[in-house]
């Protein structure tokens, strides 16, 4: 059930891209946009159909901010992975944005592509309240910007040139940013849409986004560039402290699974409802990319 709908909201999803995208100038600058926003697993995506999907929202509406999420997420990959942040020459196993063009097109693309993430919850197409998509806005802003993922990459910037490593309490809030922010705006925006309740998905979020980053910092040691489709050992290499250099390995896969768990009991109650989102919980923590 996971795997079929996880793949049909990745369908959906592009083909959203590309009626938007369709109808931009064709430049170099579109053109990078629409590299950016192919591939990967669109799981925020997901969680926002899903979340949506337990909340009685019709899809027409959720694959707006669905789509949003992934243009944010795309943005922020396009820009971590120029020479001045990470430095990557792949992104999902392909060329990144300023190695296929250059860095001012992949800075442009990224802009762009944050912009439109705020234009397509502002639509009425998202939500006939207008209440609603100014909150989905907010909350976006929110999550995205210098009390969220921006934050947390900036505190990861500066703990490459930190004279002692950050220990666990700190590596924990960082990735809340970076990692964690999005994947909580994704996955309680179904309960925004319906002007529901929260909490029960917000600890479902925080939880899985840890458990996610934990995932990733596993697979960062023991992925290759073949399966993960990116570079690997990075972290490493650079010193930095992850969890895995904290916790050491099986110990970090315990405390994912661990959170893994906490992410599904707190979805207790919705029932069967949640099932899938629970599989996505699991997903994370056994992925191989």
């Amino acid at each position: 059930m996971f795997e079929a709908r996880l793949g049909a909201s990745a369908q959906a999803i592009q083909q959203h891209f590309d009626l938007i995208l369709g109808t931009l100038r064709d430049l170099p600058v579109v053109h990078a946009m629409a590299h950016a926003t192919q591939g990967g697993k669109r799981l925020r995506g997901f969680l926002v159909l899903e979340s949506a999907r337990l909340h009685g929202i019709d899809e027409k509406h959720a694959i707006w901010p669905a789509t949003a999420i992934e243009a944010l997420h795309a943005y922020s990959l396009i820009h971590d992975d120029l020479p001045c942040m990470d430095d990557d020459d792949l992104r999902r196993g392909r060329p990144t944005v300023h190695r296929k063009w250059d860095e001012a097109t992949a800075v442009l693309a990224g802009d762009a592509l944050q912009t439109l993430a705020f234009e397509l919850v502002t639509r009425e197409d998202a939500s006939p309240s207008p209440e609603v998509r100014a909150t989905l806005a907010l909350r976006l802003a929110r999550a995205s910007g210098a009390q969220g993922m921006v934050l947390g990459q900036a505190l990861d910037i500066a703990a490459e040139t930190a004279q002692d490593p950050l220990g666990l309490d700190a590596i924990t809030a960082l990735q809340q940013g970076k990692t964690g922010a999005l994947i909580e705006w994704a996955a309680t925006a179904g309960a925004v849409m319906a002007s529901a309740d929260t909490t029960a998905l917000q600890t479902y979020a925080r939880a899985l986004g840890l458990a996610f980053q934990i995932a990733d910092d596993v697979l960062d040691v023991t992925g290759s560039r073949e399966t993960v489709g990116k570079a690997v050992g990075k972290d490493a290499e650079a010193g930095k402290a992850t969890f895995v250099s904290l916790l050491g390995l099986q110990a970090a896969r315990d405390r994912a699974d661990q959170l893994i768990e906490e992410a599904c009991d707190s979805l207790a109650g919705y029932g069967d409802q949640a099932d899938t989102l629970k599989e996505a919980a699991r997903f994370v923590v056994t992925r191989a990319h």
